[in-house]
């Protein structure tokens, strides 16, 4: 039979390992890139939902205005959708109305110095 503590050095020696494998795999800059972009897309659907609520508009009041169905305001509006174009998203934020911008940013990669642990 294995004791408690046991158990917990298990379980403490696999998250170190976890922590190990991922510190690594954010050390490489591809890697780092493509979380950091689909990081990026997992938030707009959200930022979305809550600009549209912040309007007290419902997806039907924005569908009106884009000229489209509730149910393709719902998809964009999805989590994990990630089919926008930016004409798309332009009309989007525009139907919003005043006080609203979209904002397309690039940015250069930062430069990460990691050292092995």
């Amino acid at each position: 039979m294995t004791s408690e503590q046991d158990k917990r050095d298990y379980i403490k020696a696999g998250e170190e390992s976890y922590k190990r494998w991922r510190d690594k795999l954010h050390a490489d800059p591809e890697y780092q890139a493509v979380y950091e972009e689909e990081a990026a897309k997992s938030e707009l659907w959200l930022q979305l939902v809550e600009a549209r609520q912040a309007t007290g508009m419902t997806q039907a009041d924005v569908a009106k205005r884009l000229g489209v169905s509730q149910a393709q305001v719902a998809r964009i509006e999805k989590r994990g959708y990630d089919a926008y174009t930016l004409n798309t998203l332009r009309r989007y934020v525009k139907a919003l109305g005043e006080g609203f911008e979209l904002e397309v940013r690039v940015r250069r990669p930062e430069k990460r110095t990691h050292t092995a642990a």
